[in-house]
């Protein structure tokens, strides 16, 4: 079963929303006077775009969680929904349930991690779902109940999502989860929701990277060996680099500045 994400609604002009609510925390007017000048274009969307760039180079985020944006997520596995539901601010989930659907296909589409296929072992994870299949429909065929039945479905079972979440808990979720190390499945998840808002609203949707990200906290923090195992590591630095760049500044090892040095940058630009 293929994971699938699509955006399916989210928050009407979610710009104007972002510059109403940055204004009101920057500005003397009210916000029925700022609201004005949005609805009358007194204030251009060119110079509401700018304004929200400059202000989210400020850290300041509680605004952005009046931007919501709904996802509806199916074919991911038991597994991912464990992860996914332990993020629990800003983000509302509505999630497929076992003991109200029953699983009547002849043989369920259990999530199959690519790994088993390059180990050689497709054959023997299939056999086994096969089999959770039967005895599953066993149990319902001999009246057990669903939701008693359920106990003995795996966690490659898939589920469906629809999921209601603002901005400011997707740049979290998009920090841990687009990261190298997050599990692959859910990475690609929050991968296909980072591409859905590009495209809606490319003015944020270019702030959800992963946590090293130049938007983000611009540099790696995970084990160093993850860092060079990373794709992307060589172009972040590792924060055993930035923290070595500060022992050797408290252990006075930095190469010191000589006159000739400064003279190279006082007289920039004056030279005759």
């Amino acid at each position: 079963m293929p994971l699938e994400v699509i955006l399916i609604d989210y928050a009407r002009d979610p710009l104007a929303k972002l510059y109403g609510a940055y204004r009101t925390c920057y500005s003397p007017k009210t916000p029925p006077e700022v609201w004005s000048e949005i609805g009358d274009g007194t204030v251009s969307k060119d110079k509401i775009r700018e304004f929200i760039a400059e202000r989210l180079k400020t850290g300041h985020a509680s605004p952005l969680e009046q931007v919501v944006f709904w996802f509806g997520i199916s074919g991911v596995s038991r597994s991912l929904s464990h992860q996914f539901v332990r993020h629990r601010i800003g983000i509302s989930f509505e999630q497929q349930s076992q003991r109200y659907v029953k699983y009547k296909e002849d043989r369920l589409e259990y999530v199959r991690p690519r790994t088993w296929d390059e180990a050689g072992m497709a054959g023997e994870y299939d056999q086994l779902m096969k089999e959770v299949t039967r005895v599953y429909r066993a149990a319902l065929e001999r009246g057990i109940p669903a939701e008693d039945a359920r106990f003995v479905l795996p966690n490659a079972t898939p589920t469906n999502f629809q999921v209601m979440v603002n901005f400011a808990e997707l740049l979290h979720i998009a920090d841990l989860r687009l990261c190298w190390r997050a599990q692959w499945e859910i990475r690609h998840m929050v991968a296909l929701m980072r591409r859905e808002i590009v495209k809606a609203v490319p003015e944020i949707g270019g702030y959800l990277q992963p946590k090293c990200g130049e938007k983000r906290m611009g540099y790696c923090d995970e084990p160093l060996k993850d860092w060079e195992a990373c794709p992307i590591g060589k172009v972040r630095p590792h924060k055993e680099q930035i923290f070595q760049l500060f022992r050797e500044y408290r252990a006075g090892n930095l190469v010191p500045l000589s006159e000739a040095d400064l003279r190279k940058v006082e007289d920039a630009g004056n030279a005759e």
